[in-house]
């Protein structure tokens, strides 16, 4: 079987050549441009993290203005997009989700596209799509994801608390999926109220569809008639309702893998990925602050593979020096795991090995430096 091209290039620029310059000869690679995989009447959804607030590591928006402007010389329309967050954060629903985004610098003036959030006002809004997997039979994805005719999936490399690092396939099966889709990935029992911090106010009652909450002094969840959707979660006023976060690692880097086929059905020749090996954070995006980086900054690499784009960005950080001062515990040697160096307890290749057993894709890929 012939291996995929993973395309790279190091942050290096000339007069005349930036690296803004850099990141159009990737989209080029990848077919993104004028005669390119997108065609006229298509909208195609550039997928990214807009940042939790306080967060300064996600992608810079003069790069995302890039895609766009490539995608666009396409003939196609392109909207930016994410889905909102399980956890109670400042993207929580989609009026915080769109302010968090226009903070971080991803107003239309900016990025000249317009952003969506792909679940709807509070993560409901959702796609259930047949996966026939390990551990599920269908996954639930965000409503304009399962739209849209093809993506481009911008993605910060980093570690990651639960998965060991973050990359393109985090990006795809915990940033495409709605809130129930993101709760089965987390956890395997209903959502859990804080005793403490709920005052039975009784908001959450009615937000349920099939009546699994009540009120007795605080709110209390029947995990039996439960369905998993987590939207008690968003309504909750006190943030008193929060996910069982029960799951173990490698169930949930499987689980993730799913929603990535789930995501991919149908677009999988018009789905590109860029990875920004930049700013190597030891803690995924979500934080509303980015520690020190374990690595120096590395560069961007693009490919249509996104199992062999995400192997070979792990590669590439576990190839450096490690950063003395920061939260990289072990693993500094060139060549040594940086990732366990971080979360020693967290097995990260799971995700890897689970996307090319379901076919996501391979591996063993051919690195292509420009």
């Amino acid at each position: 079987m012939k291996k995929p091209v993973v395309y790279f290039t190091n942050l290096r620029t000339t007069p005349g050549r930036s690296l803004i310059d850099k990141l159009g000869e990737l989209l080029v690679k990848l077919g993104v441009g004028e005669g390119g995989i997108y065609k006229k009447g298509d909208i195609i959804a550039v997928k990214l993290h807009f940042g939790e607030k306080g967060n300064a590591s996600f992608i810079r928006p003069v790069f995302v203005r890039k895609a766009v402007d490539a995608v666009r010389a396409s003939g196609a329309e392109v909207f930016l997009t994410d889905t909102n967050t399980l956890y109670a954060g400042s993207r929580i629903n989609s009026a915080g989700h769109l302010r968090t985004a226009i903070t971080n610098g991803f107003g239309y003036a900016q990025v000249d596209a317009p952003l969506i959030i792909a679940d709807g006002l509070r993560g409901e809004s959702s796609v259930n799509i047949e996966v026939e997997g390990k551990h599920l039979k269908e996954v639930s994805i965000g409503r304009e994801i399962v739209s849209a005719d093809g993506l481009v999936v911008f993605s910060h490399f980093k570690c990651h608390e639960l998965t060991g690092f973050g990359g393109a396939l985090k990006n795809m099966g915990m940033g495409c999926a709605s809130r129930q889709g993101k709760l089965t990935q987390h956890s395997t029992c209903a959502p859990v109220v804080n005793q403490e911090t709920c005052t039975a106010c009784g908001v959450c009652v009615p937000s349920c569809q099939v009546d699994a909450i009540g009120v007795d002094k605080v709110a209390f969840i029947d995990d039996r008639v439960c369905t998993g959707c987590g939207f008690c979660i968003a309504v909750c006023p006190e943030k008193a309702i929060d996910v069982s976060w029960n799951e173990e690692t490698g169930t949930i880097q499987e689980k993730m893998m799913e929603h990535v086929k789930g995501v991919m059905k149908g677009k999988e020749a018009r789905t590109v990925f860029i990875n920004f090996i930049t700013q190597v954070s030891p803690n995924c995006d979500c934080y509303g602050h980015n520690d020190a980086p374990i690595v120096g900054d590395i560069g961007i690499m693009a490919s249509t593979d996104p199992v062999a784009i995400d192997q070979a960005s792990a590669d590439m950080v576990n190839a450096q020096l490690g950063l003395a001062g920061t939260a990289l515990e072990t693993g500094h040697a060139p060549g040594a795991d940086k990732f366990r160096g971080v979360h020693p307890t967290i097995d990260w290749t799971v995700q890897l090995a689970c996307g090319e057993e379901l076919g996501i894709g391979q591996r063993d890929y051919e690195l292509c430096e420009i």
